[in-house]
């Protein structure tokens, strides 16, 4: 079973919705995309899945048909019968909610999951962060976002892309781009090209204060052209450079993970 841009056209009229440009709503639209997303995220059956913002059930229907167990967390509830409509008798639990501010472990327990999604463009950046520190029971993700938030996601040191985000993605997993998807696959096409990425939760780092070694990298990051040194004016101090081993006279995009945690350590 599919759902093609036909049938969610159908089911859309059906329950008389209307997509929300507030809530930057693209629902994907093509089958075979949906079933390039569930074979690049490893999707099994029996495999747990939480997917975020699953709108007309294209995505959700395809990992379904993989025998995954599916969670569909729904933000919109105008869009929950279409859903509903279009898995019906399937093995999946709709549940409206926010991913901002849900309970990760009241709703998921103690179980491992993956995440596989199509993120609304407007959240993903923090709705991943928000899922890789509070939902420690998902230890995998394959997820859709605008291609320059992709880029950010999985972007090392020398990469033009890489940033504050960067930084705290690799705090919590290995990240990278696996694939790209076109406009054409969504409904409405939105006016930019999408990236799949892929993160895998790995132990973070030791590191005493989490929140100091977040402030830090955001300080950095905040203003790119001044050095570290005047970045971070106040926070670190030049014998706590040298004890790092690290050059007041950079800037933040020349620092690793490793780099920020030993300045972070000082």
């Amino acid at each position: 079973m599919t759902l093609t841009l036909s049938r969610i056209r159908e089911l859309l009229a059906a329950h008389d919705v209307r997509l929300s440009k507030a809530l930057g709503q693209h629902f994907l639209a093509d089958p075979n995309t949906a079933r390039r997303i569930v074979r690049l995220a490893g999707v099994s059956t029996g495999a747990r899945v939480v997917e975020v913002g699953p709108g007309a059930g294209s995505l959700t229907v395809a990992l379904l048909d993989a025998g995954a167990r599916v969670l569909a967390l729904e933000v919109d509830r105008h869009i929950v019968p279409v859903l509903e409509d279009a898995t019906a008798g399937r093995d999946v639990d709709i549940v409206v909610a926010d991913a901002m501010t849900v309970d990760w472990p009241a709703l998921l327990g103690d179980a491992t999951w993956a995440m596989v999604a199509n993120l609304p463009y407007n959240v993903a950046t923090p709705l991943l962060l928000r899922a890789l520190e509070s939902a420690a029971m998902i230890d995998r993700y394959l997820v859709m976002v605008q291609r320059e938030v992709g880029e950010r996601l999985a972007a090392s040191v020398g990469d033009g892309a890489y940033g504050a985000v960067s930084v705290k993605v690799a705090y919590y997993a290995t990240a990278k781009v696996v694939g790209r998807v076109p406009p054409t696959v969504f409904l409405p096409p939105p006016k930019v090209e999408s990236a799949l990425v892929e993160l895998v939760r790995r132990p973070p780092p030791p590191v005493r204060d989490r929140e100091r070694l977040f402030a830090l990298v955001n300080a950095g990051f905040a203003t790119r052209r001044k050095t570290l040194r005047n970045a971070l004016a106040g926070a670190v101090t030049d014998a706590a450079f040298a004890a790092a081993n690290i050059d007041p006279g950079a800037r933040a995009e020349t620092l690793s993970l490793d780099d920020w945690v030993r300045l972070a350590a000082r």
